[in-house]
């Protein structure tokens, strides 16, 4: 497929965590595309996306003319479209579990979205620490250490990732890494035995993640 087949629209590197899902699962499948940059919080923001999809909310994937909107609707599409980038755990029960996590993160911790947004070049410890947030945090903490315990770990070649290598499961999680950072949020009292921690730098640590934070922080550098 051409390097132009597909084009990204996202949201600011440092804010837009939907943005950040779709754009990492891509780079991380080596699937080449064009990305369209939306200024986000600003007042012409939304007709600025409108005018880009009809959603009105970032990502959206644009392809074959069409537009597919939603971070785990776009990751799909990619691992449909490109099965041995393998995105999806290759035996059908660790698919389903990855399945499962990736939907739950699409559709759950909102006190956690609420309260320690994604900022991945920022530095806020000790806020957002509401009863609410790190009670989600620390279902993610358990979430974590479970499926690294009883599929990452056990995979052949294991990568420190959720099922072994990197999945759409862990595109969804990355910016609750981020989170987690930006936030100083103490793993250790949630639970963690250091499980969760090794896989917050195996996400940190990939190369497209480091390229993630480097475009933030030049957006930023380019505001000023």
């Amino acid at each position: 497929m051409a390097a132009s087949e597909f084009t990204l629209v996202i949201g600011d590197k440092n804010w837009s965590s939907w943005s950040l899902r779709p754009w990492l699962a891509m780079r991380q499948a080596g699937v080449p595309f064009e990305e369209i940059h939306v200024r986000l919080r600003q007042p012409d923001t939304k007709t600025d996306i409108l005018a880009l999809s009809p959603t009105g909310f970032v990502p959206a994937l644009k392809w074959r003319g069409e537009t597919i909107g939603d971070s785990l609707a776009i990751c799909e599409t990619i691992a449909d479209l490109f099965p041995e980038r393998k995105l999806w755990p290759r035996d059908p029960l660790a698919r389903a579990i990855a399945r499962s996590a990736a939907a739950e993160m699409h559709s759950g911790f909102g006190a956690l979205r609420r309260d320690m947004p994604m900022a991945v070049i920022e530095h806020y410890p000790g806020q957002g620490h509401t009863d609410e947030a790190l009670a989600d945090a620390r279902r993610i903490v358990q979430l974590w250490r479970d499926l690294r315990w009883r599929h990452g770990g056990q995979t052949p070649g294991d990568q420190g990732f959720l099922f072994g290598h990197f999945t759409v499961a862990d595109a969804m999680y990355a910016p609750v890494v981020t989170r987690l950072q930006t936030y100083g949020v103490d793993l250790a009292a949630l639970g963690d035995d250091g499980l969760a921690r090794s896989y917050m730098e195996a996400v940190l640590t990939l190369p497209a993640m480091r390229d993630w934070i480097a475009g933030a922080e030049a957006e930023e550098k380019s505001r000023s």
